[in-house]
């Protein structure tokens, strides 16, 4: 180790910060985080639904309902244009359902693409049991496809299958 005398050296103060262990406690966090955040974070392993904006195709037989919260608070729902009550949208649609039968000469003539479908068109200030209702309903009467009709946001155009 040497002693500096001071004879001919200007003394300086070093201004140069040395990174190198810096780097090295930094990199070493990284792996530690890397390893144990996977651990930490626990989950139920489901798969997600991917959200894909598809065209809707309109057939004759299919049922559009259209629902919004009145000023009261209570719901209402529309069958076409002609608001209707829990009671006679379950009459309607499980006369809806025998007519379609019906038409294709049994249930055993059908297949589930034969069968309607109800799109449902709920306005975005609607609280849930407004749409969950009717949902339940046009279950109950033997509807199988319930889609709900939505307004893609701007700038995001339609994916094809």
């Amino acid at each position: 180790m040497s002693v500096g005398t001071g004879e001919g050296e200007e003394e300086e103060t070093m201004s140069e910060i040395n990174v190198v262990p810096l780097t090295d406690v930094m990199l070493v966090l990284l792996i530690i985080f890397l390893i144990a955040v996977p651990v930490v974070i626990q989950t139920v392993e489901v798969n997600l639904p991917s959200v894909r904006l598809l065209p809707t195709t309109t057939k004759p037989e299919n049922v559009s309902l259209s629902i919004r919260a009145a000023d009261d608070g209570t719901c209402e729902v529309f069958w076409g244009m002609t608001p209707v009550s829990s009671n006679e949208m379950l009459t309607r649609a499980v006369q809806h359902i025998e007519d379609e039968i019906e038409r294709f000469g049994g249930a055993e003539n059908m297949t589930e693409d034969d069968l309607p479908e109800v799109h449902i068109r709920g306005d975005v200030n609607t609280p849930w049991r407004c749409i969950g209702g009717p949902i339940f309903v046009m279950q109950q009467a033997g509807f199988t496809r319930v889609g709900f009709i939505s307004e893609p946001a701007p700038g995001q155009g339609i994916q094809r299958l």
